[in-house]
């Protein structure tokens, strides 16, 4: 439990089992991600936590809350990142035959393919037997639009996916998981953030030292100062020293 929060203590490889053997038995579900400003914003906003609450599966994004965790006493096993997930889980899914819908990326201009069509393609590359049942990377303010919204989701409902990736933003994307969800009830979710331009190569992950580090944060802040820099120095930095602070309280 971090500040409030169940967080399920697994490895990737335990969640990758477990969305397959739920697959297996017809049922679906929804995997959350928080980091520490996922965990920060749900302290505060009801919606959030609510995405959270109905998630069948909720892992630690962030380094800060394996570290927090580990100093309450009730370590999590490790980090479990929707950019990491979004390659294991195509892999598990790939030795099952079974299907995945790519909703995110950036969109293109005509004649070229969008982000999301970049990214499928290379998941089916690197996923022998993973079927690829539609992508589409929509327009920035899509779900302002009730056509745009309306067409979006009709196509990832048509398509009858076994997984969908949605990376669109938080908390856009867990919003829109919400609303397929109840059209897809047999289908697994996965709120994925940049993971679709990562495996697009349209962004740059940060290096795996920054990662084991707990620097990701600082990787993403240097190529996005402007959006980011309040978030991160203004909110999270003092939210993640207070968690760190209460769970090594309660850890002695």
């Amino acid at each position: 439990m971090l500040d409030g929060i169940a967080v399920d203590a697994v490895t990737e490889e335990q969640v990758v089992a477990a969305v397959r053997s739920a697959l297996d038995r017809g049922e679906g579900g929804r995997i959350v991600t928080p980091n520490v400003d996922i965990l920060r914003q749900a302290r505060v906003d009801p919606e959030v936590r609510a995405y959270l609450d109905d998630a069948t599966l909720v892992v630690a994004d962030g380094t800060p809350l394996v570290w927090a965790s580990r100093l309450a006493g009730t370590p999590l096993p490790a980090r479990v990142t929707g950019s990491d997930l979004i390659w294991s889980l195509s892999a598990g899914l790939g030795q099952d035959g079974r299907s995945v819908y790519l909703l995110g990326g950036e969109p293109a201009d005509p004649g070229w393919v969008d982000g999301a069509g970049r990214a499928a393609g290379r998941l089916a590359a690197a996923s022998p037997g993973l079927h690829v049942a539609g992508w589409r990377s929509p327009e920035y303010g899509f779900e302002q639009d009730e056509y745009a919204l309306y067409s979006v989701c009709r196509e990832v409902i048509e398509a009858k996916p076994d997984l969908v990736y949605v990376g669109v933003g938080f908390p856009k994307q867990e919003w829109l998981v919400s609303v397929l969800r109840a059209e897809l009830p047999f289908s697994w979710f996965l709120g994925c953030g940049a993971a679709i331009n990562f495996v697009a190569g349209d962004q740059e992950r940060a290096p795996e030292w920054m990662q084991r580090s707990g620097l990701e944060w600082a990787h993403r802040l240097s190529h996005e100062p402007r959006r980011l820099a309040g978030r991160y120095l203004r909110h999270d930095a003092p939210y993640a020293l207070r968690l760190l602070a209460l769970n090594a309280v309660r850890g002695r």
